[in-house]
């Protein structure tokens, strides 16, 4: 690879969307990606995003991880959870000694790739990209969203997370910040809120709006742990996380639900990864990944987490029976809300 160039590691949804912006700013990028017919479709037709029904292509270099051949010195690891620990146990010979991986997921990855390549080559970042991967090299534009890049462990932001971000700024407003950890905590409010529509075939927004006791109860339970943790939450878009924490004014929660779900409605993907990766590609999906620090955490401090736990047993489920969606779900997840077991 060209000195300074990108490694995209998983090139679907959100490292398709950037590994385009980048290469259309001029930086060499390679995609490195599982999927043959992906990475054929990105060599024979270059890297397409599709927004509003009209598409745009690029050319960028693709390859399969065993057909790559080099040296790694900027690594984006955009794969599903599930897959980090064997795309770090790739990258890490591979990666050079001044070499950093930046771990573009969803969840908290980052220890899992520093057991392979160490803390000092593991940059945190926190990602809320609405993209969707619609076929073979081409990646559906879902709307504008979040890219937040720091160092772990809240250390401040250091030379090469500046340059990161001025390079990521080619997609749209990525940032730096010293607590990563905040943004990720608040995702995963957000995201635990998301999960539960993904048990129903409607959209995020009006799910929400239709299920406010199980939507309290999913953020009061991942952020009592946050809370417990000693974490400083931060917003994100259009969601005010310390609006769905334990304690907070019901006036309040109900003024960041409206932003939240009218916000959603502007989003051209009304629809969650995790519904479309039941719904549509029939796969098993990351979020159980996701999930699992959480629940971790929450049965060594002592904090009762039934709805989230109650979500991620019926995905599941639905991992093994997708046509089994309905919002009967949610109606279960509110009566659980009022009356846990």
């Amino acid at each position: 690879m060209t000195r300074g160039s990108y490694a995209v590691v998983g090139g679907g949804a959100i490292g398709g969307t950037l590994a385009f912006h980048l290469a259309r700013a001029g930086h060499p990028v390679t995609v490195v990606d599982n999927d043959a017919e992906h990475v054929a479709a990105i060599r024979d037709g270059g890297l397409t995003i599709e927004r509003g029904g009209a598409r745009d292509r690029i050319a960028v270099e693709a390859v399969t991880p065993g057909e790559f051949d080099g040296r790694l010195e900027r690594v984006l690891l955009a794969v599903k959870a599930q897959a980090t620990g064997s795309a770090a146990d790739w990258i890490a010979p591979l990666l050079a000694d001044d070499g950093y991986v930046v771990s573009i997921q969803n969840g908290f990855n980052e220890p899992v790739l520093a057991e392979r390549i160490g803390w000092p080559r593991t940059v945190a970042a926190f990602v809320n990209i609405f993209a969707d991967r619609l076929e073979p090299g081409v990646i559906a534009d879902g709307g504008a969203g979040a890219l937040v890049i720091g160092e772990p462990g809240g250390r401040p932001v250091s030379p090469r997370v500046s340059s990161l971000v001025a390079d990521l700024r080619a997609w749209g407003p990525a940032q730096a910040s010293d607590n990563v950890e905040g943004f990720l905590w608040a995702k995963a409010g957000f995201g635990a809120m998301l999960a539960a529509t993904a048990l129903a075939d409607d959209a995020m927004a009006d799910l929400i709006d239709r299920h406010p006791a199980a939507i309290r109860a999913l953020g009061e339970e991942v952020f009592d742990v946050a809370a417990a943790l000693g974490v400083r939450l931060e917003a994100f878009d259009a969601f005010t996380p310390d609006a769905f924490a334990r304690g907070a004014d019901p006036a309040d929660r109900a003024a960041a639900t409206t932003r939240l779900t009218a916000w959603l409605r502007t989003q051209p993907k009304n629809r969650s990864g995790i519904w479309r990766d039941l719904a549509v590609r029939r796969r098993r999906v990351e979020v159980t990944t996701h999930y699992a620090t959480v629940l971790a955490e929450a049965d060594r401090l002592g904090l009762a987490t039934p709805v989230l736990r109650a979500v991620l047993d019926q995905l599941r489920e639905l991992e093994a029976d997708p046509g089994t969606m309905a919002e009967a779900r949610l109606d279960a997840l509110d009566r659980l809300a009022v009356s846990p077991v």
